[in-house]
C-alpha cells in the first residue's frame, strides 16, 4: 500500500489548502501533489491558480502542469500517475501532501474506481457529437430505453453523465450503473491517511475569489485562453472547461466585454465553490482535521 502516512486536503476554490500545503509540507518535510483535475494543464498555469514557480522550487510539486489541453486526462489515469509518484515519494522517504478541490480524485483514491473499460475513439467522438446537436432531456430518453438503471440514478439535466453512460452501454452492451457497482480497489486504504477539509465561510470564498480572479486577468489569464483558441481545441475537452475560459473566450471572439466576461467568471466561479462545497460536506466532512 503505497502513500502511507499521506495527508489529504480538500477544499472548494479560494479555501486556502494551497498555502496549508506549503506550510505542511515544510513542516513535515514533505512533497505536494495535485488533486485538481484543471491544474493538471499545461497551458492553464494562471487561469487555473497553479503553485508558483517559485514555490515549485521551495518544495517539489508533482502532477501540475503535465498535461497537454489537447488530452481528455480522466480521473482513471490521474490514479495511475498518483501511484506513480505516490511510490516515488515514499521512496524518498518523504510526506506526500495530496491537495486539490476535485471531490471525484479524493473519492476514487480512497475509495477506489469502478473498472469501467476504455471507450473506443470513434464511439467517443460520435456522443459527444450527438452531445452537441441533441438537447440534454433528449439524450436522457435515449439512455432511459436503452439502459433504464443507469439513467435512473442520472439527473435529465445533466448531459455529461447522460453521455459517458451511452458510450458505456454502446462500447461493452452493459450498464453503466452495472460497472459502478463492482468494488474499486482503493490506493490509501483506511486508516493509512489523514484527511483536511478547509471551508471557510462562504463569503470568505467568495471575495477571495473575484480577488483572485482580477489578479488572473492582470496576470495574463486572456493570453492562456488565446493559446487555447488558436489550439482550436475540441470545445468538449476537459481542459475547455476550466473555470474563467468561456467567458474569456467570448470575449475573444467578439461576443462580450472584458467587463462582462471578468462578471460572468466571477458568478460561474462563486457556483463552482457552491457545487464543491456541497460535495464537500457529503462526501469527506468526517476527515479528522476540518478546518473552517
Amino acid at each position: 500500500m503505497v502513500g502511507r502516512g499521506a495527508i489529504l486536503i480538500a477544499g472548494p476554490t479560494a479555501s486556502g489548502k494551497s498555502a496549508e500545503a506549503l506550510r505542511l509540507a515544510h513542516e513535515l518535510d514533505g512533497m505536494i501533489v495535485n488533486a485538481d483535475s484543471m491544474q493538471v494543464y499545461r497551458e492553464l498555469r494562471i487561469l487555473t491558480a497553479r503553485p508558483s514557480r517559485e514555490d515549485e522550487i521551495a518544495v517539489r510539486h508533482f502532477l501540475y502542469g503535465h498535461v497537454g489541453a489537447r488530452e481528455w486526462y480522466s480521473v482513471a489515469r490521474w490514479l495511475d500517475d498518483v501511484k506513480v509518484a505516490l511510490e516515488e515519494i515514499e521512496g524518498l522517504g518523504k510526506r506526500a501532501i495530496i491537495v486539490g478541490g476535485t471531490g471525484l480524485y479524493f473519492k476514487a483514491l480512497t475509495e477506489g474506481l469502478a473498472p469501467i473499460p476504455d471507450i473506443p475513439a470513434d464511439v467517443r467522438k460520435f456522443w459527444r457529437e450527438e452531445g452537441r446537436l441533441r438537447p440534454p432531456h433528449e439524450l436522457h430518453e435515449e439512455l432511459t430505453r436503452r439502459d433504464p438503471l443507469s439513467a435512473a440514478g442520472i439527473r435529465p439535466s445533466d448531459p455529461q453523465r447522460i453521455i459517458r453512460a451511452l458510450e458505456v452501454i454502446d462500447s461493452t452492451g452493459r450498464p453503466l450503473a452495472e460497472f459502478q457497482e463492482a468494488p474499486g480497489q482503493p490506493l490509501l486504504a483506511p486508516g493509512s491517511f489523514e484527511g483536511i477539509v478547509m471551508l471557510p465561510e462562504r463569503a470568505t470564498l467568495h471575495e477571495r475569489a473575484d480577488t483572485r480572479f482580477d489578479t488572473m486577468i492582470a496576470e495574463g489569464a486572456l493570453g492562456e485562453v488565446e493559446q487555447l483558441q488558436a489550439m482550436q481545441l475540441d470545445s468538449d475537452l476537459p481542459a475547455m472547461r476550466a473555470l474563467g475560459v468561456a467567458p474569456l473566450l467570448s470575449h475573444l471572439k467578439g461576443e462580450a466585454t472584458l467587463e462582462d466576461a471578468v462578471v460572468r467568471g466571477k458568478v460561474m466561479t462563486r457556483q463552482y465553490i457552491k457545487r464543491q462545497t456541497t460535495w464537500l460536506k457529503k462526501h469527506m466532512i468526517s476527515w479528522s482535521g476540518s478546518k473552517n
